[in-house]
């Protein structure tokens, strides 16, 4: 399969939704408890934009109406200025193209950003539940570094979150 990974477009919101929304609704792979509107998600894709891209991956070479089949994202890691050469990044995959290597695919594109816009460090912080982004992260060069017990909420139970870190 041929996987097209580009920055992310205003016109992509709406696949970007799908995905992320179906995590917050039944996965703890985000923290966030309520599902994002349209005019939420436009916000978060315009303020990360320059040396904090949203990429998609897309089947676009298959069909004229693309599906976006996953996202990753750069954000600031801290908004202090000694932070401002780490950056925090985030996956989220299609449930249904998952294990084909679309993780994987955005995973080494962020990395190749990451490094371009001159990041030294970037941070992962995932779910203790969330096997597959663990293995991802280790599998492309992420070390554990730390976790934190407890930390959050959700479906009725607390969830760690393990942090990850890759020098550039």
């Amino acid at each position: 399969m041929t996987t097209l990974v580009r920055l992310a477009e205003t016109k992509d919101i709406l696949g970007i939704l799908e995905i992320y929304n179906y995590e917050i609704l039944n996965t703890t792979n985000t923290f966030d408890l309520v599902p994002k509107t349209y005019e939420q998600q436009l916000i978060w894709l315009r303020e990360r934009s320059g040396v904090y891209p949203v990429l998609v991956a897309d089947d676009s070479h298959k069909r004229i109406d693309s599906e976006i089949l996953g996202f990753a994202a750069l954000s600031p890691y801290r908004h202090r200025p000694a932070y401002s050469t780490t950056v925090e990044n985030s996956i989220y995959v299609n449930r249904s193209h998952r294990r084909i290597g679309i993780g994987t695919l955005l995973m080494n594109n962020l990395i190749t950003r990451a490094k371009e816009h001159g990041f030294h460090s970037i941070i992962a912080r995932i779910t203790s539940e969330n096997e597959q982004s663990i293995k991802l992260h280790e599998n492309t060069g992420f070390n554990r570094v730390g976790c934190e017990v407890e930390i959050g909420r959700k479906f009725g139970k607390w969830i760690d979150v393990i942090s990850y870190q890759k020098l550039l």
